[in-house]
């Protein structure tokens, strides 16, 4: 099975958590999920570089990369993933959806209310304890 490193950006502006719906996926079982937005990581990439350059690419948003806060290893049916997450910062919440379908603000009390993608629920998870 493929085995993919990606980061995953977990974007805070004034409290609240961006939180970004996929699009229709191949995969029915990423299709429509909640994640933490981000990508794959090119040669030659730092990870905060990938994150930067990703979320650019994704939601035309700048931001700041602060620190690690959890790597999930998790096997899909059809790959495995080690996302690499961070706290990252904003300075305001304009963005552009190019890959999306929906973008929410939210309190950490509010992520479980989302039907999340199953490799970013550890992440979530651990927000709650870390954040409230």
């Amino acid at each position: 099975m493929k085995t993919i490193e990606v980061v995953a950006a977990i974007i805070v502006n004034d409290g609240k958590i961006l939180c970004t719906q996929r699009s229709e996926n191949k995969h029915s079982y990423l299709s429509k999920k909640f994640e933490f937005p981000g990508g794959k990581v090119e040669n030659g990439e730092s990870l905060a570089q990938a994150l930067i350059r990703e979320i650019k690419e994704e939601l035309n948003m700048t931001i700041g990369v602060e620190q690690l806060f959890l790597t999930v290893e998790h096997s899909y049916p059809d790959f495995a993933i080690i996302m690499n997450s961070f706290i990252c910062h904003t300075q305001n919440r304009d963005l552009t959806l190019y890959e999306h379908l929906d973008a929410l603000w939210l309190d950490v009390a509010e992520l479980d209310s989302l039907d999340w993608a199953a490799a970013d629920i550890p992440i979530v998870e651990q927000l709650k304890v870390s954040l409230s």
